[in-house]
């Protein structure tokens, strides 16, 4: 926890509290099914937490936004977002029912009310649009803009920072990859945000709708 309170302040008693209760859920969790690993698990609070909360150092989501986990896998960064924007609602999808088991236990000992989750390939979701996609080194950047941009609502307000797209956490060298991409994202080195030595060659990559 020290790693996110040298960089978060503003955290309410009941934040903290569900923020603290992370590690022993975790812990939990994964001697039933391997969500995160051995190495990982250790580290959480800045390989898992921190990193998912760099989205919330750039973007300052409004209250009713609707944002999309894609591929969440264990609930990251969807579930440290929705302890942090407790009106902000999420919804949660991976391809892996056991990881949903996992999401659904955790958010449900949290009592996170802000958090929706399913069993799903994001191809199969109908009749929903969201404000913003989120996701975390799931899929080429050329895939999850594919399976983002059905998914998006039109954006309504014209020069707001990033009003409505996709925002994805990835590391390496990416220039192939956004080549492939046919996209212009914008890119923050999170190393220029949390400087700690895990996160050097990690970005926040950002496409808007």
């Amino acid at each position: 926890m020290e790693i996110i309170l040298k960089y978060f302040s503003e955290f309410t008693p009941g934040q903290l509290q569900q923020l603290e209760a992370l590690k022993g859920l975790y812990e939990e969790w994964n001697g039933k099914i391997n969500v995160i690993s051995r190495k990982d698990i250790d580290s959480l609070y800045e390989r898992h937490v921190l990193h998912s909360l760099s989205i919330a150092a750039i973007a300052d989501f409004q209250p009713g936004t609707q944002i999309l986990d894609l591929g969440t896998g264990g609930g990251f960064p969807g579930i440290p977002l929705a302890i942090f924007f407790p009106e902000v609602q999420f919804h949660l999808v991976d391809s892996i029912g056991k990881k949903i088991k996992v999401v659904q236990g955790v958010s449900e000992a949290l009592g996170l009310k802000n958090v929706t989750s399913a069993h799903s390939r994001v191809e199969d979701i109908k009749n929903r649009k969201f404000d913003i996609v989120v996701s975390r080194a799931v899929a080429p950047l050329a895939d999850l803009w594919r399976w983002s941009k059905p998914l998006l609502k039109k954006s309504t307000v014209p020069g707001k920072q990033f009003e409505k797209g996709l925002i994805c956490l990835k590391g390496g060298d990416l220039a192939q990859e956004i080549s492939d991409s046919g996209v212009k994202p914008r890119l923050l080195e999170l190393y220029d945000i949390f400087p700690e030595e895990s996160f050097r060659e990690k970005y926040i990559v950002m496409v808007k709708s």
